[in-house]
């Protein structure tokens, strides 16, 4: 099933519990890792991997012993829970590899997480995943983070009480910054904030804000 921008930007935060898996790709690897990592998070929790309910390989890997992710996606660990099958550095070679798997997953098995460069719509492996009735597909591209997408990642820093002044500086950043600067900015803003009753002002954001110099090191 192919995703929406707006759509996919829904299911980072919040993934299909029964679903197959998802292949998120995208030209920004940055992007395509933050988005992956808000997924594997929201299925196994921030345990997950410590709980072997995590497993990990690359394209290469699959490619070179196809059977690795059949056998990761069935096998049963020692701790309850969902469980993810991740797969990075891909692309149309492992869809050959992927197949089998996601032809054999049902309810129950781990969930296929695998991510990839930029793909055009001809692409095996965007086909594979955009026509499977359980899995999603979902482009990641270079726009800036929406307004909900900000205040999603504000929620997840315990930032509730956010003035307007305020987001719409935080707003301002979003289109100059990193995803990844951004996030450790609001998370930076997050612990700053701690104990504190006030909502956020313009000056707690300037103060966890790198300065221009910091941000283009």
């Amino acid at each position: 099933m192919k995703l929406s921008a707006r759509d996919a930007a829904s299911y980072f935060r919040k993934p299909d519990p029964k679903g197959a898996g998802i292949l998120i790709y995208g030209g920004d690897a940055m992007r395509v890792a933050l988005k992956r990592q808000d997924v594997i998070k929201a299925l196994v929790g921030p345990n997950g991997e410590e709980e072997m309910r995590l497993t990990r390989m690359t394209g290469a890997e699959l490619r070179k012993d196809p059977a690795l992710l059949g056998d990761a996606i069935k096998a049963q660990g020692f701790f309850p829970g969902p469980r993810v099958a991740f797969i990075e550095e891909t692309g149309d070679s492992v869809t050959k590899a992927l197949t089998p798997a996601l032809a054999d997953w049902v309810d129950g098995d781990a969930q296929i997480i695998i991510t990839a460069g930029q793909l055009n719509a001809r692409s095996s492996l965007r086909k594979l995943f955009e026509g499977h009735p359980s899995a999603y597909a979902a482009g990641v591209y270079d726009d800036p983070p929406t307004r909900d997408e900000i205040e999603g990642a504000l929620r997840d820093a315990g930032l509730s009480n956010v003035g307007r002044d305020a987001m719409d500086l935080i707003t301002s950043l979003a289109r100059e910054m990193a995803p990844g600067d951004l996030r450790q900015t609001i998370e930076k803003l997050g612990l700053y904030m701690t104990g504190e009753k006030e909502g956020v002002s313009v000056a707690d954001v300037e103060a966890c804000a790198p300065v221009s110099n910091e941000a283009d090191l």
